[in-house]
């Protein structure tokens, strides 16, 4: 039996099929054909072929081969050990990661007894760990954008094109996954606009990109994509530095480079996500207008940039709270609320 990737092990991900020879692995591949007929994105096949592989070698390590033979009392082991897993740091796996792994059982056995290949549901009843919705490790100030911005080598192609990566995620917001997806054809700078693709959730959407960052990308068009394309030319608008797309963890791993360097946090290509949402908040951008522009499906999801912004919250603290000055409310100067109104 191959030795397949880790749980929480980070690669790159393509749709591929499991070669292992039981016949759990072969009803994970029929659910993987079946969704890929259905639409779902090539990221989804690749994330559940992956997170599959990985229930399937576990199971024929304990001698289950055949989709009859697990039950919920299995399953419940199996979620045990995700919980206790270490990965080789030490670490781990982070909820989110198990809740993906998880998610991806209780929708192939969920298929395979729609499609009566086995008589019942053994992962019916089980619950992924619940997701915290947490702030934002790391937003950026604007100065500090521009710091990073500053770093990358112009007069290098990869230099050049790292610079115009971080002004596309920083102008627009996209994730990862979208941008190293992005196509020629997808910016339309007369428009002034990107079109991303199946994006998460396989949702196409359209969102302004800022003449700065479009500026950023006729340069790299002109001056470095060509040294970096090879034949044949795919349309993929970024490339590493043999003429392949490039992956999200080797954007990842650049990016966060650069923010290390320039802001000496840590940081991702998300960072450049929050730090987007945020600032627009705080100069004044609509909570639905942010919603647009990042993709979300649900408002609940962006409105957690409402508790990083706090220019707006300061500004009411500051003229509300009888504490928050050394000076006492009543011997503010009249219109000293916000907007210089009269409190």
């Amino acid at each position: 039996m191959g030795r397949r990737a880790e749980p929480g092990h980070s690669h790159r991900l393509t749709p591929r099929r499991l070669k292992q020879g039981t016949a759990v692995a072969l009803a994970v591949n029929e659910y993987l054909d079946a969704i890929e007929v259905q639409g779902f994105s090539p990221y989804t096949v690749a994330y559940r072929s992956r997170s599959l592989g990985y229930l399937v070698d576990w199971l024929a390590e304990r001698g289950v081969t055949h989709p009859g033979e697990v039950t919920p009392t299995v399953l419940e082991r199996y979620q045990r050990s995700l919980h206790y897993h270490r990965k080789p740091d030490g670490t781990a796996l982070s909820l989110r990661t198990q809740a993906g792994y998880l998610t991806a059982v209780k929708a192939l056995f969920r298929w395979l007894a729609k499609t009566n290949r086995v008589l019942l549901n053994p992962a019916a009843e089980i619950i992924p760990p619940r997701i915290e919705r947490r702030l934002p490790k790391t937003i950026l100030a604007h100065s500090e954008v521009e710091q990073i911005l500053a770093i990358p080598d112009l007069n290098d192609p990869v230099g050049l094109r790292d610079r115009v990566i971080m002004e596309v995620l920083y102008s627009t917001g996209v994730r990862r996954s979208e941008l190293c997806r992005l196509r020629l054809g997808d910016v339309d700078g007369a428009r002034g606009t990107v079109h991303i693709v199946q994006g998460k959730g396989g949702r196409d959407r359209i969102i302004p990109i800022g003449d700065r960052a479009l500026a950023w990308i006729d340069r790299y068009l002109s001056d470095a994509r060509p040294r970096l394309v090879s034949d044949p030319d795919l349309g993929i608008m970024f490339l590493t530095i043999s003429g392949d797309d490039l992956t999200p963890d080797h954007l990842t791993e650049r990016v966060g480079r650069y923010i290390r360097q320039g802001a000496g946090k840590q940081g991702s290509c998300h960072t450049f996500r929050h730090s987007m949402a945020t600032l627009m908040l705080d100069g004044g951008a609509d909570i639905r207008h942010i919603q647009e522009m990042l993709g979300h499906a649900e408002l609940s999801t962006t409105q957690i940039y409402t508790h990083v912004s706090l220019r707006n919250l300061k500004a009411v603290h500051a003229a509300t709270h009888p504490a928050a000055s050394n000076t006492p409310r009543g011997d503010r100067p009249a219109g000293g609320g916000i907007g210089g109104q009269a409190q």
